[in-house]
């Protein structure tokens, strides 16, 4: 590790008077303050992080920093997380031109929804932008962001100020150093996440005085414990240079504080690579009570369960074993609750950093403690596909969860009564039958997997009108169970023999129990409404959409069982299609549109969204929906990737589907009557398909369905984007909207 000239030498002293300020040539540096105080008789826990990183490029205003704060404060009674991340002015500018660097964001789609909200000069939420640029004195510590304000007041004294109006949640604290400050890492030098080689020293032990806002209420502390980190540094030249989108290096890290009852204090960090193999530093420093510093470099983070976010669908280990066998220590790390993720582009998506409680051994002694960690990683939003595994996992999860293939008595009174105290019906009821009968065949067909985007419209539209999703996360069975109600029903009327990779579950357990079970499907996600605390109105609303959605399916199902048939040799005679179409996207809007719309809808009641936000995120989830089928038409007669699906199989059925119909009017009438009637008959040979296949793309109405689906999809966005702020929900969402339309599978 290097020295920089105004580090100070491995031997001698850190001068607080000198090393706070801030320092100009750092490409990048930070101040950071945690504490755990009782304020009003509740505890509560904060941190704060005070951003200063060099522009590389002149900006405008003639600003040569960015500066950027992110706090939180954490109410334990409440189990409550109050993250507030202000980012400067300069974001917007700064951020295009680095989004196309390799490593930054690497699903082309994000990027170019990223790029919407960039372009505008805005700042996607939960973020927002300062109004002004961040004020730095450099002759002092004085920081200014916005109002929110670390100000050094003397010697080992530090006021800090935190404020947010839209949440009605702050503190206006003073820290005071009651411990010496001691240095990270190796004497002092670390690497940082993009390789800088930095500083880093921080007090262990301070007293929190002051008062805390939550909810608009003041609270005065009685009592109070913090920590005091400051870090800065230079970035090393030529650190990324010849790296591609998927090569390039992504560096995730766990982080821990923590304040023994012993009066030790202890500080963990390690920096790794995606697989978690590769270290890029790892340090335990070791403060005991009288202030020595011991620095380990043998020691463990082991995971012991983790949390997922409804938000980012980030899955984060949350509970840990940290061992150090040189030190003596052995110790348990919990939060006591796990919804303590900080969403931010400063680390995008996000991170975890929350409260925790620590019991265990410290040299063969029994100590507790309190402290926060600090988790980054591994992020699923490579690419938008890895997203959607992740939805696809969380929704698998939820349903195993509901829905068991062993039931216990008690899940079977759940299953039938809602919990509602009805154990004598279960009376007699023989479980394994219950299970094989009824549960079976929908968990069959659940746990092969699936496309999961019906469930994750149901959150995005709960998070993208500014709702809290993270209570609802087993709402993400609800979609799935509809789906795959219909898909059990379905296969029976289609004579379908193959889903999803496998038999038709019909062809396992017999149609009428594939149908009964389909039907019972329906009906299981009422179940979630008992989890959550709804209100009548909002219980009311989402009956009313989910009943609208099974309505619209059976419809629609009812119209694409009879066909459209009797329609075609009028159509094939004289090239008039209009209503052919209409009646094909009638079916589509019926059986696909409409339950996802629902969905959407009930996603935005959720939320708290208003009549016009539900209204347009329904009609956005609709036009997806139907673009979706719409596409899937397309691809069937393109070809799926990877061969999922044999192509041209909707004409080895016999099926008029939108293409076929765009082809009908473009043609010919000797054309027309050819390829009806081979698709009548169904083509008998692989010529015979062959040329229906390049008929139908020649005459260009694989391009004009296509093109059908993208302006459905860009029409409903128009009027939805408008009606909620810009935020990463929203980024995702459109995204998500793309991602349907260019999918090849």
């Amino acid at each position: 590790m290097k020295y920089a000239s105004d580090w100070p030498e491995p031997s001698g002293p850190i001068d607080l008077s000198v090393h706070d300020l801030p320092h100009d040539s750092s490409a990048l540096e930070w101040w950071y303050l945690n504490g755990h105080v009782e304020a009003g008789g509740r505890q509560f826990s904060l941190f704060a992080s005070f951003f200063r990183y060099k522009l590389e490029d002149d900006d405008p205003s003639g600003q040569t920093h960015a500066h950027s704060v992110t706090w939180a404060l954490v109410d334990l009674d409440n189990k409550r997380y109050h993250p507030v991340s202000l980012l400067d002015p300069c974001t917007p500018r700064h951020a295009l031109d680095r989004l196309d660097r390799p490593g930054e964001v690497r699903d082309a789609l994000l990027r170019r929804a990223m790029r919407e909200v960039f372009e505008a000069d805005l700042v996607p939420l939960p973020d927002r932008a300062l109004k002004e640029h961040g004020f730095v004195a450099l002759d002092r510590l004085e920081l200014d962001f916005g109002g929110q304000r670390f100000v050094k007041l003397g010697p080992n004294r530090y006021s800090l100020l935190l404020e947010s109006q839209e949440l009605g949640t702050g503190a206006e604290v003073v820290f005071e150093l009651k411990k010496d400050v001691v240095r990270h890492g190796d004497n002092g030098v670390v690497r940082g996440v993009e390789g800088e080689e930095m500083f880093y020293y921080f007090c262990p032990r301070c007293e929190v005085t002051g008062h805390v806002v939550v909810d608009g209420q003041r609270l005065e502390i009685s009592s109070g414990s913090g920590w005091y980190d400051h870090e800065f540094g230079r970035e090393l030249a030529g650190e990324r240079e010849g790296e591609d989108e998927d090569s390039a290096p992504w560096v995730g890290w766990n982080w821990l504080s923590a304040q023994l009852s012993d009066g030790s204090e202890l500080s963990a960090y390690d920096l790794f690579t995606e697989d978690e193999n590769d270290t890029r530093g790892h340090w335990l420093i070791l403060i005991s009570p009288d202030g020595k510093r011991t620095a380990y470099q043998d020691f463990e983070f082991q995971a012991r369960g983790d949390w997922t976010s409804a938000y980012t669908f980030n899955t984060y280990p949350v509970r840990w074993r940290l061992v150090c066998e040189e030190a003596g220590v052995d110790v348990l790390v919990d939060p006591p609750f796990e919804s303590q993720e900080f969403v931010t582009l400063l680390s995008r998506p996000g991170f975890w950093e929350g409260r925790v409680d620590v019991q265990g051994t410290l040299g063969g002694v029994e100590v507790t403690g309190r402290g926060l960690v600090e988790r980054r990683g591994p992020d699923p939003v490579k690419k938008l596909r890895d997203f959607f595994d992740a939805v696809g996992a969380q929704t698998r999860r939820a349903i195993g969860e509901l829905v068991p293939v062993e039931p216990t008595a008690e899940q079977a009174e759940r299953i039938i009564f809602g919990g509602t105290g009805s154990a004598r019906f279960l009376q007699g009821v023989d479980l394994q039958q219950m299970a094989a009968t009824a549960l079976r065949p929908i968990r069959d067909l659940v746990d092969r997997g699936g496309k999961a985007w019906r469930s994750y419209g149901l959150l995005a539209c709960c998070s993208v009108v500014g709702g809290d999703a993270q209570p609802f996360m087993d709402w993400l069975a609800v979609p799935e169970l509809l789906h795959t109600g219909s898909l059990l029903v379905d296969d029976v009327q289609d004579g379908s023999e193959v889903r999803r990779g496998g038999p038709a579950c019909h062809t396992i357990y017999g149609e009428a129990i594939s149908i009964n079970s389909g039907c019972l499907a329906y009906f299981l996600g009422q179940l979630l409404d008992y989890d959550v605390p709804l209100t009548e109105s909002q219980r009311l609303s989402i009956y009313q959409y989910y009943f609208e959605a099974l309505r619209a399916g059976h419809i629609g199902q009812a119209l694409d069982l009879d066909g459209l048939s009797h329609m075609m040799e009028e159509v094939a005679e004289t090239g008039q299609v209009e209503v052919l179409q209409e009646r094909i996207l009638a079916i589509h809007r019926l059986k696909s549109a409409a339950p996802v719309g629902s969905v959407g809808r009930i996603g935005a009641v959720l939320g708290g969204a208003t009549p016009e936000q539900i209204h347009a995120v329904g009609a956005y989830l609709e036009q997806l929906g139907l673009a979706f089928q719409v596409v899937d038409d397309v691809l069937n007669l393109r070809g799926f990737e990877r061969d999922l699906k044999t192509r041209g199989e909707d004409l080895l059925h016999g099926k008029v589907t939108h293409p076929v119909a765009v082809a009908l009017g473009r043609l010919d009438a000797e054309q027309r009557q050819w390829l009806w009637s081979n698709l009548k008959a169904a083509p008998q040979t692989p010529d015979v398909l062959a040329e229906m296949l390049a008929m139908i793309d020649n005459c260009g109405a694989l391009d004009a369905s296509a093109a059908l689906a993208r302006q459905m999809v860009e029409d409903a966005w128009a009027q939805l984007d408008p009606l909620i702020e810009p935020s990463q929900s929203k980024v995702k969402l459109r995204a998500f909207g793309w991602f349907v339309l260019d999918r090849q599978y």
